[in-house]
């Protein structure tokens, strides 16, 4: 990479000027790339193909610093309220939860942690045990299977839909919004899917206040708090949030933990004689290739510095979990897998914004994997093996498309 600087700070860009971001060598492995940006710097400024740049935050203590500092605002809406766009974003995928600031995210919080509980996820356990087995046993009737296609999205999908009440047939399309959601490069079809996913929610709303059921979305259409109620359109931003970040986060991390342990014969071993060892498999796959690479941005509501960078009132900020998950400063061999290390991974983020449904991803992680590792004798990769997987090609997540693999009996 040639590195010209500004306020003399490196500004990252490779030789051609495209946006390292969007590389091919980004999609198949960011890690030695952010590696490569955080030896100049934990902050630095990167510069994408059509010259705007951004500062990408890859240090560990400076990620979490940022991840909490309420001068790196997350609204949006107010961002670009006086910037021209060509986007079409529907206002529910727009303005979601995660792209707000106290008080008004505190209050929207309030109101939706109801439904993730520690006590809400356990009641949930066996339900998802349930799921898993189906899953698993339509798998077991193949020689050779596609793990992401047959197991790591359709669960959280399934668990996701069925807090939510989204009935069985409409869960393809629900999906295929969602995917479109995280399209690379195609502005036009993220447009498209917001609109699309924010219409359904809006209908399925209206159904289940004429109808309420025994499901979230029910529970958060009569949700009070002092008096406080979500209105419309915060319901379907937040039924958006739900289904967005309840799968993809988790099916993620199914897969790239799945391509974890196909790599590592004795992990896999270790981890299926003990049972116990899941939940500190899970933290570590969280860390070591966690489901999300670049968070959402953030921007400067006034002049800071962050990791030795001035960053000016208005400056957009991103967040790398992936590379601060793998930061030396803090994780001793970090690009190595190594159970029972100290916690600190930033895969679920840090402060105001960290992951609403965190404990259930985890104890739906901890589920999947413990039915694929015990479900046969051993689980293998097909054809050309785990280092030949295809990875989905989207600048934020981080998961594989394609997982094939066979079942020893």
């Amino acid at each position: 990479m040639d590195s010209p600087t500004r306020n003399g700070v490196a500004v990252q860009r490779n030789a051609s000027g495209a946006d390292p971001l969007a590389s091919p060598e980004y999609f198949r492995d960011p890690y030695p790339l952010l590696a490569a940006v955080r030896s100049g710097g934990p902050v630095q400024r990167i510069r994408a193909g059509n010259g705007r740049t951004t500062w990408l935050v890859t240090g560990w203590a400076e990620a979490r610093a940022a991840l909490a500092d309420a001068r790196l605002s997350k609204d949006t809406a107010r961002y670009f309220a006086d910037r021209p766009s060509n986007r079409n974003l529907a206002p529910a995928v727009s303005r979601t939860l995660l792209a707000t600031d106290p008080p008004d995210h505190g209050r929207l919080r309030k109101l939706a942690m109801t439904a993730f509980t520690p006590a809400a996820v356990a009641r949930l356990e066996p339900r998802i045990r349930v799921l898993a087995g189906e899953l698993a046993d339509a798998l077991a009737e193949r020689a050779e299977a596609d793990l992401v296609e047959g197991f790591a999205v359709p669960l959280p999908i399934a668990v996701i839909s069925e807090l939510l009440g989204i009935p069985e047939p409409d869960r393809a399309a629900v999906r295929r919004w969602s995917d479109e959601l995280f399209a690379a490069a195609a502005p036009d079809t993220v447009d498209r899917a917001s609109h699309a996913l924010s219409g359904y929610l809006t209908r399925l709303i209206a159904d289940r206040r004429a109808a309420p059921g025994d499901d979230v979305l029910s529970g958060l259409i009569a949700a009070r708090d002092d008096g406080d109620r979500l209105s419309e359109p915060e319901l379907v931003s937040l039924a958006a949030l739900l289904v967005v970040a309840g799968h993809e986060t988790t099916a993620n991390l199914i897969g790239n933990g799945m391509v974890t342990l196909l790599r590592d014969d004795a992990l896999r071993a270790r981890l299926r004689a003990d049972l116990a060892l899941l939940p500190a498999a899970v933290e570590e796959f969280l860390r070591h290739d966690g489901p999300l690479t670049v968070a959402t941005f953030r921007y400067a509501t006034e002049p800071l510095v962050l990791g030795g960078a001035t960053i000016a009132a208005g400056d957009v900020v991103q967040v790398a979990p992936g590379a601060a998950n793998r930061d030396p400063a803090r994780f001793d061999a970090p690009d190595s897998v190594r159970l029972g290390r100290a916690g600190g991974h930033l895969s679920f983020g840090h402060g105001p914004h960290h992951c609403l449904g965190a404990a259930l991803a985890r104890v739906e992680a901890r589920i999947a994997f413990e039915v694929l590792l015990t479900r046969w004798t051993d689980i293998r990769p097909a054809g050309h093996g785990p280092d030949s997987v295809e990875w989905r090609r989207t600048r934020l997540m981080r998961g594989p498309a394609r997982l094939p693999v066979t079942f020893v009996p």
